[in-house]
């Protein structure tokens, strides 16, 4: 399905604007994991790509549906815009993998010397 995206976004029409401020704080365009069409509709198209993941939304038309079924895992994101989402998810509910320097065993104690060791005739 080759649709320009004018056609996509009509299809997505929210009348508000979509903030994730506990993922994204500064916003989706300042994170610097979306590049400025993938910030734009998110932010402009979010709320109704949101309603349509968390099913408080019905689909409207052919698109909306393929988007869900997109989001389902049926098919491949094939439009920037279920490109994008699938981008969000990725970024918000998978988790995040640290990498450090140190093991995962905690260090024990040093060991003193057992009074085995030392004999009487050892003086101080």
């Amino acid at each position: 399905m080759n649709i320009n995206i004018s056609l996509l976004r009509q299809a997505f029409v929210s009348q508000r604007q979509f903030y994730d401020d506990y993922n994204f704080p500064r916003g989706f365009s300042r994170s610097g994991n979306f590049t400025l069409l993938e910030a734009s509709i998110l932010e402009q198209h979010g709320v109704v790509l949101q309603g349509l993941y968390n099913k408080t939304l019905e689909p409207q038309n052919e698109i909306q549906e393929q988007f869900i079924s997109v989001t389902a895992g049926s098919q491949e994101p094939t439009n920037p815009i279920e490109r994008a989402w699938i981008k969000y998810l990725k970024l918000t509910t998978s988790k995040t993998k640290f990498h450090t320097l140190f093991g995962r065993s905690k260090m024990s104690a040093p060991t003193l010397p057992s009074s085995d060791y030392y004999s009487e005739s050892d003086s101080i």
